[in-house]
């Protein structure tokens, strides 16, 4: 089957989960700056988020480009992708609306780790899909990138426990790895 529809429901879940999150925003009682103070940790994380939904937009939108077609198995790895994302709302306003507490901050890293997880597993069940000749299995290879972002996530939830802010820094670190996007899949279409 085509994959324009799920590239287009994605994109739309994607984009309502952006929109979500900023109408989560609440406006500060006052008119000077000082009435925006309380905002930083809620600032901070919606941006942290947004930078996610915006990489996992890209990533996904280049995977797709990358193949001819989708199954049964892809949309349910899609699915199982989307929902880890929808949560990220609210993760995202429950860690920054209470100033960066260990739950929140942990919870919100179990979120990423699932998320990473799913699109693992839906580039693989793409990659089967395609075979390991196509031009997405060579693009991905090993996944080194993926991996270590799991592993990061992985070790990062357990140490918001022991201090929440390199839990946080941690999860910048892997947002910075993926902030520039992977031209692996370009170049791989290129050949």
């Amino acid at each position: 089957m085509g994959k324009n529809r799920i590239e287009a429901f994605s994109d739309g879940v994607l984009a309502i989960i952006i929109t979500v999150m900023v109408l989560e925003f609440k406006v500060p009682d006052g008119n000077d700056l000082a009435a925006l103070r309380p905002l930083i940790p809620v600032m901070i994380s919606y941006v942290l988020s947004f930078v996610y939904i915006g990489i996992y937009w890209n990533n996904h939108h280049h995977m797709f480009h990358a193949v001819r077609q989708v199954s049964g198995g892809v949309l349910w790895a899609n699915m199982h992708l989307l929902f880890w994302l929808s949560l990220i709302p609210f993760v995202t306003g429950w860690m920054g609306e209470n100033n960066f507490p260990i739950l929140p901050v942990a919870i919100y890293g179990l979120v990423l780790l699932m998320a990473g997880l799913a699109y693992y597993i839906l580039s693989r069940t793409l990659i089967s899909l395609h075979g390991n000749d196509s031009a997405l299995a060579r693009a991905i290879g090993k996944d080194d990138k993926g991996l270590l972002s799991i592993a990061l996530y992985s070790a990062a939830v357990p140490l918001a426990f022991v201090n929440e802010w390199i839990s946080l820094g941690m999860y910048f670190a892997v947002a910075l790895i993926w902030f520039i996007p992977d031209r692996r899949i370009e170049k791989a279409l290129e050949k």
